[in-house]
């Protein structure tokens, strides 16, 4: 039997439904796919959050050297599909593991957390690199374990939704518009998705009451600045801003974070 034709301009065909790419990486989650394979969910700063398979990737020697391990930052080749199968993983370069320096639980559970959360709040395709670099940022504030840990996932959790759009209203009634005073306790919709002036407050549901404290540390951690890292934390919030916080994000995902209850409270000074 003669060996099959193939039909003219079948491979550029198949090419041009898979590209080869390169970029900066995270990892997220690995999944088990075969003895020797598995399923990378990754974010990277070119394309976004992308799914691929990697064969061989749980062999010690190959084209991943075991590079393909929960937040590793990894230099990525893949060959992107355009339909909605799976990615093909073909190389990736180790960059960093993550690694603190803390024996501290808190540390690790954050990190964990920082990958949980980015995993759930973006969707495949949308590239963020303003939000990968804020990831790795705060990877690295982690690791090096300067800062309390409670601290450095609060600001990452108010600057992520800040960058996505889903930053809650803090200083202007998120129904009128009026800007709200705030001298004592704020009222806080979690549904209505920001602070609520006493005109608008009655009949909403789910709301919570904030101190001016706590208010005033949303909007430090929310802002782009540095101003968060260098100023001394009143811990008489912290667990009033860990609260509300875990409601808004469990709210804006439409179901509770697997690992909130993992992350410790704010305390102490936000620099050591």
């Amino acid at each position: 039997m003669g060996k099959p034709r193939v039909p003219p301009g079948f491979l550029q065909i198949v090419s041009a439904r898979m590209s080869t790419e390169k970029a900066d990486a995270l990892v997220l989650r690995v999944v088990d796919f075969s003895e020797t394979s598995a399923v990378v969910t990754l974010f990277t700063r070119e394309f976004g959050k992308i799914s691929g398979l990697a064969k061989g990737a749980r062999r010690p020697k190959g084209p991943f050297e075991s590079a393909l391990d929960l937040l590793s930052r990894v230099r990525l080749v893949f060959l992107r599909k355009s339909s909605e199968a799976l990615d093909l993983l073909t190389e990736a370069k180790l960059e960093r593991r993550f690694r603190s320096t803390s024996r501290e639980l808190s540390y690790l559970y954050g990190a964990y957390y920082v990958a949980e959360l980015i995993n759930d709040l973006t969707h495949d395709g949308d590239p963020h690199p303003d939000l990968f670099d804020l990831a790795i940022d705060t990877l690295d504030r982690l690791g090096a374990a300067q800062q309390a840990a409670g601290i450095i996932i609060l600001r990452f959790e108010l600057t992520a939704l800040r960058m996505l759009g889903h930053l809650p209203s803090l200083r202007d009634c998120v129904e009128c518009g009026k800007p709200v005073s705030g001298e004592r306790r704020t009222a806080f919709g979690l549904v209505s998705g920001g602070v609520l002036c006493e005109s608008c407050r009655p009949g909403k549901k789910h709301v919570v009451s904030l101190s001016s404290l706590a208010l005033d540390w949303l909007e430090t951690l929310a802002d782009p600045g540095a101003a968060w890292s260098v100023r001394e934390f009143d811990r008489r919030c912290g667990g009033e801003l860990r609260g509300v916080v875990n409601q808004y994000v469990s709210h804006v995902l439409g179901h509770k974070p697997r690992l909130q209850d993992y992350l410790g409270l704010p305390t102490g000074s936000a620099a050591k």
